[in-house]
């Protein structure tokens, strides 16, 4: 059921944050035992899944086990995991972590991008603002940071202007971008670029700190945004993100602007 592998942190992180979210009751779960931290015990999980409670004990340190197919599927049942959760499961399993080199934007991609009449910029698996035209510069002000903030979770965590730009949809917006992060974060997970920002993330922002502990992650998917921006007046933006076949690391976002919100 087992294969032996290296260290797996990640993984480890991802099971208890899963564990202790989960209601007993809900699951028909009731013991006469005092529960001294929220979610189900370790004991519990691996009785659901059908393996031993030594071995699930494993998962969780980060041990030197990786769990089979037939595992990760008990794992995800257990853990009442949806399918966004249940594919970072099997990633993390099958983890392979790759030392991050930051990329570069290829020049014709830049050209494309800055002659688009829509905001528009490239970022890499850090979430590093690589490339951008005028008009999202004029929406997120990208020429105006420093090379080493060009960041989008660094501005959108601890940069003010974020908070003025998203407004009320702030809370919401800023927790999906985490959570797309987490994705790209855990296949990294050790690296000293993605550790340090996250550090910087965690001691910037409360917000990001405790969400983060959460472990949530979701996948990209086309949407609308409301920003708050000509003058104090808001518009609305519909946005969609594309993978660079030059550079699969490479996320192209665009934005299209709808009619003007007053």
């Amino acid at each position: 059921m087992m294969n032996d592998t290296k260290d797996n942190r990640p993984l480890g992180d991802f099971l208890r944050a899963k564990r202790q979210r989960l209601d007993p009751a809900a699951l028909g779960i009731t013991t006469a035992r005092r529960r001294r931290t929220p979610g189900l015990r370790r004991e519990e999980v691996a009785e659901r899944a059908g393996i031993s409670s030594e071995w699930y004990v494993k998962l969780e340190q980060g041990r030197d086990v990786a769990p089979s197919t037939e595992t990760i599927g008990a794992l995800a049942r257990a853990l009442s995991l949806d399918a966004t959760e249940t594919a970072h499961l099997r990633r993390l399993a099958t983890r392979q972590a790759t030392a991050f080199i930051r990329e570069t934007v290829p020049e014709i991609v830049a050209a494309i991008v800055e002659r688009l009449p829509d905001p528009a910029y490239v970022t890499g698996s850090r979430w590093d603002v690589l490339g951008w035209n005028a008009a999202a510069d004029a929406v997120f002000g990208f020429s105006n940071m420093e090379p080493a903030e060009r960041n989008i979770l660094l501005f959108m965590f601890s940069a003010s202007a974020a908070a003025s730009l998203f407004g009320t949809d702030w809370p919401p917006q800023a927790k999906r971008m985490l959570a797309l992060f987490r994705v790209n974060y855990d296949a990294h997970a050790g690296d000293p670029a993605f550790e340090e920002l996250v550090a910087a993330l965690t001691e910037r922002s409360t917000d990001f700190s405790t969400w983060w502990k959460s472990h949530d992650v979701c996948e990209p998917a086309a949407g609308s945004k409301i920003l708050h921006i000509d003058n104090g007046g808001t518009s609305s933006y519909v946005h969609a993100t594309f993978q660079s076949n030059d550079d699969p690391r490479l996320r192209l976002a665009l934005y299209q602007r709808r009619n003007i919100m007053e």
